[in-house]
């Protein structure tokens, strides 16, 4: 019996130290999880809890040359110490039914977003549709993993929407989105008391810029009590040129300190796009979490030849109108991904972040861990 319950411990170390594949984070490289899989996650958020880590985002393992996939559900990975990652599957499964569904497979979902509400004590995810000049798809659970029922769908105050973030102060409760208006200017808005819109207390920030000067994907953070604010240009997959911008007051003005990355030679964010910032618990340590959308572009003079290209075409770019009607979603079933939008190898950057005289840098590092 010794023996047997001796085996049987050797066969869950065996079993244990298999999952474990990784004891740092290697910035670029395919990553894969605990079953040996690519991890599936992208324009994604890592949620850090007193126990664990969960990082969710676009399921786009389907979204390959020929298909007609944009976003194959929401997918959750949850890891216990930053580097292995266990898939927990789709908390948000695409329809595969409804073509006209905001969650058919084929329309153009992006960047879930994932907050709770202590006053209703409901997980709510807002969701990005690019259709038309875009929207949000808001849908809300009772658990962080679902399963989530459908809200509603709308346009905040009748303005198109682009990347967004969302954040909960938790001092007052209150709950903020910031999102690109395509593609002009950045607006920083207050959701109401359910999270379920917005209020008409809104700011505008960094107006009237045309991509690829236009600042998307937003990504914010708080340090020391200040308010950042990650941002990238607008070039589409291809990587560009990110910003950083320090704030006190939501709705104030943004000083914008430049690009977080002084130490790439292609200028481009190391190929990547930041997502979100992750603040991990017990070091004073902030991790830039990146999509590397087009691995393909890495050490190329691709990105800087569509960031002149996005000059000339959108020089005479102008906002589009305020529109308060309802999102209709159109058929995209007979769309298929033609090369751009192929994303299914796309590839991820988490790298940590250095404060210089206030001022949030990232540099390369090949190889990085908590420890060292």
């Amino acid at each position: 019996m010794k023996h047997l319950f001796s085996l049987i411990l050797l066969s869950v170390s065996i079993s244990l130290s298999a999952q474990l594949r990784y004891a740092s984070v290697r910035p670029g490289e395919v990553w894969l999880d605990t079953d040996g899989k690519p991890i599936q996650a992208h324009g994604f958020q890592v949620v850090a809890t007193d126990s664990c880590f969960y990082w969710y985002g676009e399921n786009k393992e389907y979204t390959t040359l020929g298909s007609n996939v944009w976003t194959w559900g929401i997918r959750c990975y949850k890891s216990y110490d930053f580097y292995n990652w266990q898939d927990l599957g789709l908390i948000i499964p695409p329809d595969t039914a409804d073509v006209f569904s905001p969650l058919h497979y084929s329309q153009t979902l992006d960047r879930p977003h994932i907050i709770y509400n202590a006053a209703t004590q409901r997980w709510v995810c807002w969701i990005k549709s690019m259709d038309e000049d875009g929207y949000f798809v808001v849908m809300e659970a009772e658990s962080f993993t679902g399963p989530y029922a459908y809200v509603r769908s709308f346009r905040p105050e009748g303005f198109g929407v682009g990347d967004f973030d969302l954040y909960v102060d938790e001092t007052t409760g209150k709950a903020y989105v910031w999102f690109e208006r395509p593609h002009w200017e950045l607006i920083c808005a207050e959701l109401t008391g359910d999270y379920h819109g917005v209020t008409e207390v809104f700011s505008r920030h960094f107006e009237g810029r045309r991509p690829p000067f236009t600042r998307e994907a937003p990504a914010h953070f708080i340090r020391g009590g200040r308010h950042y604010l990650f941002t990238s240009g607008t070039t589409g997959y291809n990587p560009n040129e990110s910003m950083v911008a320090v704030f006190d007051d939501y709705h104030g003005e943004y000083t914008e300190l430049g690009n977080p990355h002084p130490t790439d030679p292609y200028n481009h964010s190391f190929c990547s796009q930041i997502t979100d910032v992750v603040k991990i618990p017990g070091y004073d340590l902030y991790i830039a979490v990146a999509d590397r959308w087009k691995p393909e572009t890495l050490n190329t003079d691709i990105p800087a030849k569509d960031f002149a290209h996005s000059i000339v075409k959108y020089k005479d770019h102008r906002p589009f109108p305020p529109d308060f009607s309802e999102p209709r979603p159109k058929d995209k079933s007979g769309k298929v991904r033609v090369g751009w939008d192929v994303t299914s190898e796309a590839r991820y950057v988490f790298l940590p972040i250095t404060f210089r005289n206030g001022k949030p840098e990232i540099e390369w590092v090949d190889e990085w861990s908590f420890e060292h």
